[in-house]
């Protein structure tokens, strides 16, 4: 007889945590880039995606009868890894100074993995940083200095800043009194330009006034003055009447004793005059022609003298012309007493002569004629120099004495 099998127990249900899950993210003493050791510890939220249907699906692959322990442990490991892996590619520096960068890094890059797991990271936060080695407490005390310093700056610049403002403020208040010292000088000049303005019109009107008072009394001293002049020139008008009548007497009266008398004389010395003028006229027209005639008369015997002197001159030429040489030395010949009167002439201007004698040459005027005879001499000689001719070689001419 076969044994009765007992039923299976019946299967439990499989359940998965939606549940938001803290993790406490711890790194110890990891290197960073310049190789200082130091521990970090981040705070991050996270929590299986149940609205996304694929974040879902992955996640009951991955997580599907785990406990919530056993996800916060893997989801931990992987936090913890990513945060490990962001401290070695940044300085201490720069985490400490940056930790807002460093919280976006981690959790950029574990939320790109965990993510696949259907866990979505909610927050992740920078707790703590420490090191063993005084690493961070000198960069606090740097920091600390740092701060000092730009407290003191700080309150530097607030002091400058305040005085800058106070002055600024002096000067506003400066500003505004000149402005209302301008203003006030302002109304002051237009009231005084307003004020002259006023007087210059005040002033015109009255010398407007004056002037017009002073034109009156002049326009009426002018009718005065032509009501004068009027009655002086009737009074004129009558005189000059009465002169006219005088003088029209007058001249009757020369006419009849003076005028009639005189124009009779002017009339016979008129007459008188013009007879002697043409008794001068043919006397003066009767020299003229006496003087022509005899002009014509000695014009008449220059002209005849000067035909026979022409022809004589022409016969003279004709002459020099057949004999030349004798006819020159009979012209020198016809010369020579006038030669021997010129020698002899500064003989004449002298007063006295003393002579003195050798005892072998004559003494007296046969001296001195003899003297001008020997000068007379040379002639001949001073002749031949000049022209060339000899007189003593040129035949006598037989007719230069007949010409």
């Amino acid at each position: 007889m076969g044994g009765v099998l007992s039923p299976d127990p019946p299967a439990l249900p499989r359940r998965i945590s939606l549940n938001t899950l803290t993790l406490n993210v711890k790194s110890e003493k990891v290197y960073t880039r310049h190789g200082v050791p130091i521990s970090v510890t981040g705070i991050a939220q996270v929590k299986i995606q149940g609205q996304n249907k694929e974040m879902l699906a992955a996640a009951c692959q991955m997580f599907l009868g785990k406990s919530e322990s056993e996800i916060t442990h893997i989801a931990l490991e992987t936090l913890e890894g990513h945060q490990r892996a962001i401290m070695a590619h940044m300085t201490v520096e720069e985490i400490y100074k940056d930790r807002k960068k460093f919280s976006e890094q981690v959790f950029k890059v574990a939320s790109s993995d965990l993510v696949n797991m259907g866990i979505s990271v909610v927050s992740y936060t920078l707790k703590d940083i420490h090191d063993d080695q005084d690493y961070l407490h000198s960069l606090g005390k740097a920091r600390t200095a740092q701060v000092q310093k730009d407290a003191r700056m700080g309150e530097a610049e607030a002091k400058r800043d305040a005085g800058i403002k106070e002055a600024k403020a002096k000067q506003e208040k400066l500003s505004a009194q000149y402005l209302s010292e301008i203003e006030m000088a302002k109304a002051q000049r237009d009231y005084e330009l307003k004020k002259a303005t006023y007087d210059i019109e005040v002033n015109t009107r009255k010398a407007e006034s004056d002037l017009a008072y002073q034109l009156q009394v002049a326009k009426t001293k002018q009718k005065i003055e032509e009501q004068k002049m009027q009655v002086l020139v009737v009074e004129r008008t009558q005189q000059i009447q009465l002169q006219e009548q005088e003088i029209i007497r007058k001249e009757h009266e020369l006419e009849a004793t003076v005028k009639k008398p005189a124009e009779a004389e002017r009339y016979r010395l008129e007459k008188l005059a013009e007879a002697q003028r043409c008794q001068l006229i043919m006397q003066a027209e009767a020299e003229a022609e006496s003087l022509r005639v005899k002009g014509e008369a000695q014009a008449f015997a220059i002209e005849a003298k000067a035909r026979a002197d022409a022809e004589q001159m022409a016969k003279k030429a004709e002459a020099f012309r057949q004999y030349q040489d004798a006819a020159m030395v009979d012209m020198l010949l016809e010369k020579l007493p006038q030669v021997a009167e010129e020698i002899s002439k500064p003989l004449t201007r002298v007063k006295k002569i003393t002579m003195v004698s050798s005892g072998n040459e004559g003494v007296g005027a046969a001296k001195m004629t003899g003297e001008v005879l020997e000068i007379m001499s040379k002639l001949p000689d001073t002749v031949e120099k000049l022209t060339g001719i000899s007189i003593s070689q040129v035949p006598a001419p037989g007719r230069l004495g007949s010409i």
